[in-house]
């Protein structure tokens, strides 16, 4: 008696379950931003609390130019995930991480205090890994951020030029008296 394949009688071919080929390169790109993010966001622990700052905060102590050297290291992380093929979206999401953290972080004193919040650094490496655990996902996600984001920078661009409109008028109005 002839034996058929599974095919053969129309019936789904068991799959085949590959294991998962593993890039040593990427592996060795994503250990070594998890801790270059810790360094510069959690590396140093406040006994008696549960906060942790890094080098990134006590960077942004320095006037002038310790939150540009925060924002250019952590720019590094981005140029690193953008070589490991992250896409656009999400390059611009973990841009917008950094971009907050840089600008507020000018701020004295208080944009430290935020600066140990945010931990931008950490988000971005969070988003990377979860690009690489699930790029379909996270590109989606990254996606509705940027368009979330563009409506309310269009949005607050709007309301200024209304505002400065409405302004001029009343001064118009005021000097024409």
């Amino acid at each position: 008696m002839k034996e058929t394949s599974r095919e053969s009688r129309g019936e789904p071919a068991s799959e085949v379950i590959e294991p998962e080929v593993v890039d040593p390169y990427r592996e060795a790109v994503q250990l070594r931003l998890n801790r270059l993010a810790w360094i510069l966001d959690s590396a140093i622990g406040i006994p008696g609390t549960r906060i942790r700052l890094g080098l990134d905060p006590l960077l942004g102590l320095i006037p002038g130019v310790g939150d540009l050297i925060g924002a250019a290291i952590s720019t590094w992380i981005l140029n690193e995930a953008a070589a490991l093929g992250v896409p656009r979206t999400t390059l611009i999401r973990m841009s917008f991480n950094v971009g907050i953290e840089a600008i507020v972080g000018m701020i004295p004193f208080a944009g430290d205090v935020f600066d140990v919040a945010w931990k931008a650094n950490m988000r971005n490496v969070r988003l990377l890994n979860a690009w690489l655990e699930n790029p379909k996902r996270t590109a989606r996600a990254s996606r509705l951020f940027v368009v979330g984001l563009s409506v309310g920078v269009m949005a607050f661009v709007i309301g200024v030029m209304a505002l400065s409109i409405f302004l001029a008028m009343q001064l118009v109005e005021l000097i024409g008296g």
